[in-house]
């Protein structure tokens, strides 16, 4: 069965254990895959990437909380009160 591999470049586990930061600096700030018998075994993604990525996904949950909510009755408050 063949995988999909989810990245334009990809990086042997052997290579990649030889100089993680030539990997990390030809990347330029894309993702790479990491293969194991040319089988995709992990991703290596650029920490800013990571970061934005975990921020559309706290959005999406906060997105789905607000969808959630909506029909709910509103209750007011001030400021002062909290």
């Amino acid at each position: 069965m063949l995988d999909p591999i989810l990245a334009a470049t990809s990086v042997s586990i052997s290579q990649l254990k030889k100089n993680p930061s030539a990997v990390i600096e030809a990347a330029e700030g894309f993702p790479v895959a990491v293969l194991n018998h040319n089988t995709p075994t992990a991703y290596l993604i650029p920490a800013k990437a990571w970061e934005e990525l975990i921020d559309r996904l706290e959005d999406i949950e906060l997105a789905e909380i607000v969808r959630e909510r909506q029909g709910e009755k509103r209750v007011r408050v001030r400021l002062e009160d909290l």
